[in-house]
């Protein structure tokens, strides 16, 4: 069985922690604009008979989306047996219900759209919300690598003195977890959204983060506001300057330059979208979650 791993180019760092364990070959995917904007993606055609993972993290989606459709049709044309998809940071996951008169559901909407083009998905961390289960979206074979493991072990080793802290109810999924793995104390604050960039939060008990190094855990930090008011407010409390983990470093507009003036003593992220907060690794994971999706699409195509 052949393996291609066909990273686009902004993923090629972590094609590299991919492929090895995956046991696949490395095979480039140009991707160019014409002058108009169109985008004109180019494969190694030497693709007869192999299974074939696209990888691209889809903090981009809209840009991406063409030429990731485009990119698996033509691996097809060249033969390719199976063609999944790899996007370790996977868009589109808010709009899952109308919230407002007339508005698209866009979550389901983007699911039938990749499941078009590819036999199985892979990714981290998919942010669920109303939800529950990312299987309940896609009829191809999906599966969802935890990050929760290798961000416990990061901080065990890093911030013995941690004290794991959510900004809002939405992250203690991942924060409870994190902190059971690597035995810290955590806390999730309240927070208030008056709109989208006035939003209020409290720690429920300041006394038990005193003596402690706070950790802020985000699953996905985008504009960075709920981050900076919860900064705002620990430091009204005298604790040691926070560490930020992110699992999906978004970082969206200047966020990432505004955190980075806002008094943390470091931020630090998953790999899931080229970074240079990137600082854990998740490639390990993702090739053995394609490498039993490949499996099994290569099992099922040899049936009789």
């Amino acid at each position: 069985m052949t393996r291609v791993l066909m990273p686009f180019p902004a993923d090629a760092v972590l094609a590299g922690t991919i492929n090895q364990p995956l046991q696949a070959r490395i095979a480039s995917v140009a991707w160019r604009h014409f002058p108009d904007g169109e985008s004109l993606v180019t494969l190694d055609d030497a693709l007869a008979g192999a299974d074939v993972a696209l990888l691209a993290s889809l903090r981009n989606a809209d840009a991406m989306a063409l030429p990731l459709r485009f990119a698996a049709q033509t691996a097809r044309e060249f033969g390719a047996r199976s063609v999944g998809l790899i996007a370790p940071y996977l868009g589109y996951m808010r709009q899952d219900t109308r919230f407002n008169p007339g508005e698209a559901v866009s979550t389901p909407l983007f699911a039938q759209f990749l499941e078009e083009a590819f036999d199985w998905l892979v990714t981290v961390d998919p942010h669920l919300h109303r939800v529950e289960r990312l299987q309940s979206l896609y009829r191809i074979p999906t599966t969802h690598v935890s990050a929760t493991p290798a961000v416990a072990r990061w901080i065990a080793e890093t911030v013995p003195d941690a004290v794991l802290i959510g900004p809002d109810s939405e992250s203690e999924q991942w924060v409870a977890d994190i902190a059971a793995r690597c035995g810290m104390p955590y806390q999730v604050l309240a927070k208030e959204r008056h709109g989208d960039y006035d939003v209020r939060v409290s720690l429920p008990d300041p006394q038990a983060v005193s003596g402690r190094t706070p950790v802020l855990i985000d699953d996905i930090v985008s504009s960075g506001n709920t981050i900076l008011e919860t900064l705002a407010h620990l430091r009204r409390l005298s604790l040691p300057p926070p560490l930020l983990v992110a699992i999906h470093p978004v970082f969206a507009g200047d966020a990432y330059t505004r955190l980075q003036e806002a008094g943390l003593a470091r931020i630090v992220s998953t790999d899931t979208i080229a970074h240079p907060s990137n600082a854990i690794a998740l490639g390990a994971n993702l090739a053995a979650a394609s490498s039993s999706l490949m499996t099994a699409s290569t099992d099922s195509t040899e049936d009789p």
